[in-house]
């Protein structure tokens, strides 16, 4: 199944069911997260739609992020291709223990976006990036999970971009700390949530046989599989669910696919042929079964100092 949730012409938040290219909106549903962890809830809820509901044009309402507000976003680092290239670019290799335990850090939930909203570039930067991701949602909560319980607590999967301030980035972790401000301003998700048991048939390595591509202003720059992933969601949910808990509606981003942002295809193949965004490009990010992200990207503002300027 397909689940998005979407604002109607007036204002009210709704959650909806797609049969082919038709939504169907749920009954007195305003939150998909309520509807999470218990798969005869969902089933029950898409009945309902189709029983009791009339289908709504899509072209007449807002798309936003199938889940809003998360509870929290975690977004690893789990595609072995895009951490050696990025790597080997500016003359390192991967650590070790890259190898030995996945890595993760927490985003900002205030800055969920939905599949056609526009960016603005960040406050004083002037690299800013996409990253071509998948993110699991997790439908039930648990904690001290191992892996095969980690892929059980999934509801479903978003194509997600992590959108990124890359200079902001460099200099804040010269300090030891972040990611923070290069990736607070946005997080992207696609149109719908594919419940998990859409994608079992594409099962393949530790992922999914799922291909995934970008292009900025039409011109193709990205292109991977989820099928790609060292590190497979259960063990990315097993590794967060460490001495802690995931709960419904916790987002699990899978890191960037191989090729899938501007920072690695620079690295690799130079600026001049892929230079970081800016005001009034276009970002177009895909990947089968999950939809499609379509950004355009507004300026951003002068930074606000913080402490004012004195003379001596």
């Amino acid at each position: 199944m397909r689940w998005s949730t979407f604002r109607d012409p007036d204002g009210t938040q709704r959650v909806g069911v797609w049969r082919g290219d038709e939504l169907f909106p749920v009954p007195d549903a305003g939150r998909l997260v309520d509807l999470l962890g218990d798969d005869s809830l969902l089933h029950d809820a898409a009945e309902r739609a189709v029983r009791s509901s009339a289908a709504v044009d899509p072209s007449t309402v807002e798309l936003l992020a199938p889940v809003p507000e998360p509870p929290s976003i975690r977004d690893f680092m789990a595609f072995e291709e895009h951490v050696v290239t990025a790597s080997a670019a500016i003359g390192l290799t991967v650590d070790p223990l890259w190898y030995r335990q996945p890595v993760f850090y927490f985003t900002n939930p205030a800055a969920v976006v939905g599949p056609r909203a526009d960016v603005a570039v960040p406050p004083g930067s002037a690299a800013f990036d996409y990253e071509l991701e998948v993110a699991a949602v997790i439908g039930r909560a648990g904690a001290d999970l191992t892996p095969a319980q980690g892929a059980d607590h999934i509801a479903g999967f978003v194509l997600f971009c992590d959108w990124s301030a890359r200079d902001l980035q460099a200099t804040e972790m010269t300090l030891h700390l972040g990611p923070a401000k290069g990736k607070d301003s946005a997080n992207g998700f696609g149109p719908w949530l594919v419940t998990a048991d859409e994608l079992a048939e594409r099962a393949s390595g530790r992922g999914y046989d799922v291909a995934m591509a970008a292009s900025v202003n039409g011109v193709d720059y990205s292109s991977g599989n989820l099928a790609d992933l060292y590190w497979s969601f259960g063990e990315m949910i097993a590794y967060a669910s460490r001495g802690t808990r995931v709960r419904p509606g916790d987002v699990i981003g899978s890191g960037t696919v191989g090729t899938g942002c501007i920072l690695e295809l620079s690295r690799v193949h130079g600026a001049d042929k892929y230079p970081y965004l800016g005001a009034g490009d276009r970002v177009h990010l895909e990947a089968d079964l999950l939809g499609a992200i379509d950004a355009g990207v507004l300026p951003g503002g002068p930074p606000v100092p913080l402490r004012e300027e004195t003379t001596p």
